[in-house]
């Protein structure tokens, strides 16, 4: 038996954009069933011979004005339904015309989609056009061809868009394409892979479907793959996988905990212990940034790389399908970047356990390259400090809220001095926001934040450069973010009441 044939369609469900082009066909029969001024045509009596019906009087002056004669109201809908069909071309070749050239005409079936629609136009003017009286018969038959061809075309069209969608979505992100199968997804090892989210409903247009995943995990590794989900804002139900689903809550374009990151290697190792044929297939929305995280720390965990950095390396590397774009696709935002590093020193430094809890007080924070930033000194940030993923402290350097802020413009920095700051540990986050207009918001819709682990802090001090930073990282900023902005923390153990100067 091929193998092939135990594949079933993705969905038996009715595409979206069928039904909608349906709809816009029944809307283009019933406008053009009624005539200019809402009268209707006057229709003659036919007769019928054997199978096939004649008009006794095709054309009837009445008046000054001409009426066309037609056999039946069957014929009538067929005539509207010719018309109808014209406008759905015209608007589809206007659509086409859109559409990106270049991206366009690089795909064979684009060009003959746009052929078929250009000649069923110039097809369905013609006989359309023709005197009804002496080509009806022709009309009636193009139009049922035309119809034909299009519905065929609708139908085909229907997999050109899902198969573009998707490709659009997950950019170029390496994919797999064998087997029948056409997934956002790699395999980072023989028993590594990175995916994106399994989708149902429309999701699934743009993203892999879960039936399909389903399917290809079990024709591929049946019996011997766990899936583990790493997407806090949403899950699916797990049997399509029999159960085999592992749960990590990390946020979207964050990081996950240091408890959670030796709890996901301890699972994957004893996954892997059970069965040499074991894998795992790992995703979070894109299968990129939450992913490769976790996906890095195990190649840490598994020895295959000696460093943090020669991981993230190769998971990008893996990830990125650079014959169609050059565009990084792996682990992007500094803090991820740096919990992979706290994983590598856990390893070394720690024997693989959480390492001793570590409580600070944040006492000063210190801001430097402020001007050209909003209103360039400080006046409209305000500071959201958070314990894992729950806010506990807020502070406002423009009124002074739980702060005292002072902007020196000689040397371009802002000093705030922290108040009331709860005692910190363990995971930290620091989010800021600005209330001036033209300051880039990315991720997190914030113009920048980071994590750090207060275990990892070293002489009460942590120092955070520009291109360490989540969202002005990125080189799109760099207008704003000048090359020297940055950020400095400064600590002190919780039981000390004395502020520490800033030098």
């Amino acid at each position: 038996m091929n193998k092939y044939q135990t594949f079933e369609n993705e969905s038996d469900q009715e595409s979206p954009a069928v039904t909608a082009e349906t709809e816009h066909l029944d809307a283009s029969l019933n406008k053009s069933l009624n005539s200019a001024n809402g009268s209707s045509v006057p229709v003659a009596k036919s007769k019928t011979v054997g199978q096939s019906r004649f008009v006794e009087n095709p054309i009837e002056n009445i008046g000054d004005s001409t009426t066309i004669a037609i056999s039946d109201p069957a014929e009538l809908e067929e005539i509207a339904t010719d018309v109808g069909f014209i406008q759905f071309q015209l608007r589809q070749i206007v659509e086409h015309l859109i559409f990106s050239v270049r991206q366009f005409f690089n795909e064979w079936f684009n060009v003959v989609d746009l052929v078929v629609i250009i000649v069923s136009f110039i097809v369905t003017v013609i006989y359309t056009s023709v005197d009804l009286g002496l080509g009806y018969a022709k009309l009636v038959v193009a139009g049922r061809l035309i119809r034909i061809v299009t519905f065929v075309r609708l139908y085909t069209e229907r997999k050109h868009l899902v198969k573009g969608a998707r490709q659009m979505v997950s950019q170029n992100k390496r994919r797999y394409q064998k087997d029948g199968f056409d997934l956002d997804l790699t395999y980072v090892t023989e028993r590594v892979i990175a995916m994106s989210f399994p989708s149902r409903g429309k999701m699934s247009l743009y993203r892999n479907p879960i039936q399909a995943m389903a399917r290809f995990l079990d024709f591929k590794h049946k019996d011997h793959y766990k899936v583990y989900n790493l997407c806090s804002e949403k899950t699916y139900d797990d049997t399509y996988f029999h159960g085999r689903v592992e749960r990590f809550i990390i946020d979207d374009h964050n990081v996950p905990s240091i408890i959670d990151m030796i709890r996901f290697v301890k699972n994957v190792r004893e996954w892997f212990d059970q069965d040499k044929s074991n894998v795992i297939a790992v995703h979070c929305k894109g299968g990129k940034g939450r992913t490769g995280t976790m996906i890095c720390i195990w190649l840490v965990e598994a020895g295959l790389f000696g460093s943090a950095e020669a991981s993230l390396d190769y998971f990008g590397n893996r990830r990125t399908d650079l014959s169609k774009s050059s565009k990084f696709q792996g682990v992007e935002t500094p803090s991820q970047n740096r919990y992979v590093g706290y994983f590598q020193e856990i390893k070394e430094k720690f024997g693989g356990v959480p390492p001793e809890e570590v409580p600070l007080r944040l006492r000063q924070i210190k801001i430097t390259a402020l001007a050209g930033i909003g209103k360039g000194n400080g006046s409209d940030l305000t500071c959201e400090v958070y314990k894992g993923r729950s806010k506990v402290f807020e502070c406002d350097f423009g009124i002074n809220k739980n702060c005292q802020a002072e902007y020196k413009s000689e040397a371009d920095v802002l000093e705030v001095t922290v108040l009331n700051c709860p005692i910190l540990h363990g995971d930290v986050k620091l989010r800021f926001q600005c209330s001036s207009r033209g300051v880039p918001k990315g991720y997190e819709n914030c113009p920048f934040y980071f994590w750090f682990h207060t275990s990892f802090i070293e002489n009460n001090r942590f120092y955070v450069q520009r291109d360490y930073l989540d969202n002005p990282h990125k080189p799109k900023t760099w207008k704003v973010f000048r090359e020297k902005f940055s950020i400095e923390l400064f600590f002190s153990p919780p039981d000390d009441k004395q502020d520490i100067p800033l030098n």
